[in-house]
């Protein structure tokens, strides 16, 4: 039994012998299985669509200078329509402009390609765990920290009307607590909430608990509209009225 959960990998690059690169580096891996191939982004897009749950990747190795569309492109499409999924992202050379534009557009990891082959094997562990891996990057780049930091304080304050604002993908939220304002949204109480995904109605607050300090804001209606204006989560068919507050529920 690997002792890993079981990670389904793409990988999106244009040149072949990297691919293949990938495969002798992973192959002894007995957690990680390469579902698939593609050498653009649009091949990718098309891939993923016609991926049966079987074959669903939830993790994407994707290039960033694809012919066609691009990486960031690519990653930006990947997270609005196959939120599951996570992308590691690999380019040339290291940058700290690189990394802060694929950290933006989505991606939930961001290396060059001369990474060792133990080091990807942990980040794709990492990020199918849900993670985003950019501890390294922000250590060894500053200038990095400084605006990922910046962009996420100003966050809270903004707004816009157009829904193809480019307001960043990027969420530092994990998938349980996306979960978690998706229930909310829906008008779900604490213990629903629980029910729903087998926890404790104690795990739960911390998870809104969680998601107030991660985004700075005081209430779970803010965070609620503050996901939904950036395509997080979708806005419920139904919502609930009159759902108790979190403060009702303590």
């Amino acid at each position: 039994m690997p002792p890993h959960a079981s990670i389904k990998l793409l990988i999106v690059d244009d040149h072949p012998l990297f691919r293949q690169g990938v495969r002798w580096a992973l192959g002894s891996e007995e957690d990680i299985t390469i579902v698939g191939e593609a050498a653009s982004g649009e091949a990718a897009l098309d891939w993923l669509r016609s991926a049966g749950p079987s074959q669903e990747p939830n993790v994407m190795l994707v290039d960033l200078n694809l012919p066609g569309m691009s990486g960031l492109d690519l990653t930006r499409q990947v997270r609005r329509q196959f939120p599951g999924t996570g992308v590691v992202m690999l380019s040339m050379h290291e940058s700290d402009e690189q990394a802060f534009n694929a950290l933006r557009a989505g991606a939930a990891a961001y290396r060059s390609k001369d990474v060792k082959p133990q080091s990807l094997v942990e980040i794709l562990r990492r990020v199918a765990r849900g993670e985003y891996v950019i501890n390294d990057v922000v250590l060894e780049e500053p200038r990095v920290a400084s605006r990922v930091l910046t962009q996420f304080r100003s966050l809270p304050q903004a707004t816009s009307t157009n829904p193809e604002a480019d307001f960043p993908i990027f969420t530092p939220l994990s998938d349980r607590e996306i979960e978690v304002l998706e229930r909310i949204a829906a008008g779900g109480s604490n213990k629903e909430i629980a029910d729903s995904l087998g926890i404790s109605t104690q795990t739960v607050k911390n998870h809104i608990s969680s998601i107030l300090r991660k985004l700075s804001l005081n209430d779970r209606t803010q965070a609620v509209l503050f996901a939904l204006r950036r395509g997080w989560i979708e806005a419920p068919n139904e919502i609930k009225q009159g759902a108790p507050s979190e403060a009702e529920e303590e």
